[in-house]
């Protein structure tokens, strides 16, 4: 995908951050705040300080485009403007700034999954760790939103108020089995979205009529998948995994009503092999989509996106499952800014991997410029 990053798009759409400290009382102006840190985690900084000493290290490329009258704020002082600075407030401007970047999500699949940032907590206090819901594109590998649930509740109820918050239209939303709720299909619907929603016996009924369904079918007719079904080996790691997908209408199911736009159900039946040992589990599936073994299939293995490029590259690239910013928002508000840093070394062409790339900005202000779409 071909995407110019131009910095005074990015800077219009967080026009909206407010200062949360004292007017009349402040040395350092928010922008300067939000725009180092930024630069400074594309640099491979992940902590407070840190991201002071890589400021003082690099002041005068910074004075090319932002104030700093003051020099570069100290570390505490970064901390407590992230601690207060509004949270819901920051992540409305990012999916404001991912709208633009990405105005159109049509036949994209968009994996909505949760992730505990483990060093968040703070068991003195009874605070628990910060849980995130995130919402990536895994075709081109951008973080489109997050919201974080409430404590002692769970992503049942944040999954429909970020599905509300972002533009999902022609999209494919893929969820797992948390999020196989009736409120939750109809609110992709409502968006104008399909879903592909992962099935298990916490829906017992439906769960056991689908689970029927593929058991007779298969009984019947299907044992011939060069006609019927999708299939795909893969080998590694000492294994041979074969896993067969099988799309049906579900429309003779009698739950089909209750969920909305529901139009299929899918089977993966996973195989492997290790030497002589072979194990099989199967997994089901609720769609709106039509019953397209193939596209069925691609859509599903396409989720697991969320998991390998987002969630794994915050824990080892960014570190940030080791990290132990816990005060008030700063956890959630860092956690956007590495979301961001990673939309925008994603976005840029230069073929090396996260890590590489925050390496060369660090050593290469032109590249540095060049990932905020600001002038070398």
């Amino acid at each position: 995908m071909e995407v110019r990053v131009d910095y005074e798009d990015v800077k219009a759409c967080f026009e909206g951050m407010t200062d949360p400290r004292v007017i009349g009382r402040t040395t350092h102006r928010l922008d300067d705040i939000l725009f180092l840190t930024l630069c400074a985690v594309l640099c491979g900084m992940d902590d407070w300080e840190s991201i002071e000493q890589w400021g003082n290290h690099r002041v005068e490329w910074l004075r090319q485009f932002i104030q700093i009258e003051h020099g570069i704020p100290s570390h505490d002082t970064i901390s407590r403007v992230f601690a207060a600075l509004d949270s819901k407030v920051f992540q409305d401007c990012f999916i404001r700034w991912m709208g633009t970047l990405v105005p159109s999500l049509a036949g994209q699949v968009v994996a909505i999954d949760g992730k505990t940032m483990r060093g968040s907590h703070q068991r003195r206090c009874g605070k628990q760790a910060i849980h995130l819901v995130s919402a990536f594109v895994c075709g081109h590998g951008l973080t489109l939103g997050q919201l974080k649930t409430q404590e002692k509740s769970n992503e049942i109820t944040a999954i429909p108020e970020l599905i509300d918050a972002l533009e999902l239209k022609d999209s494919i939303v893929t969820i797992d089995a948390m999020g196989c709720q009736k409120e939750i299909a109809a609110a992709i619907v409502t968006r104008q979205a399909d879903y592909v929603l992962a099935l298990k016996a916490n829906h017992d009924t439906l769960y056991s009529q689908v689970k029927r369904l593929f058991d007779v079918t298969e009984w019947l007719n299907y044992k011939d998948f060069a006609t019927m079904g999708h299939a795909t080996d893969e080998k590694g790691h000492g294994r041979l995994e074969t896993r067969r997908y099988v799309a049906l209408s579900g429309v003779q199911l009698n739950q089909t009503d209750a969920w909305a736009g529901m139009r299929s159900v899918v089977m993966v039946e996973s195989m492997r092999c290790s030497g002589e040992q072979c194990a099989s589990e199967k997994r089901f599936y609720i769609s709106s989509l039509e019953s397209d073994s193939q596209r069925l299939a691609h859509v599903i293995r396409s989720h697991w996106e969320i998991e390998n490029r987002l969630h794994w590259c915050l824990d080892v690239t960014f570190a940030e499952d080791a990290s132990r910013i816990r005060r008030d928002h700063a956890p959630e508000n860092l956690n956007i800014v590495r979301k961001i840093a990673m939309n925008l070394l994603r976005l840029n062409p230069l073929k090396r991997s996260l890590p590489k790339k925050r390496l060369e900005a660090c050593l290469n202000n032109d590249y540095l410029a060049q990932l905020l779409g600001l002038p070398a």
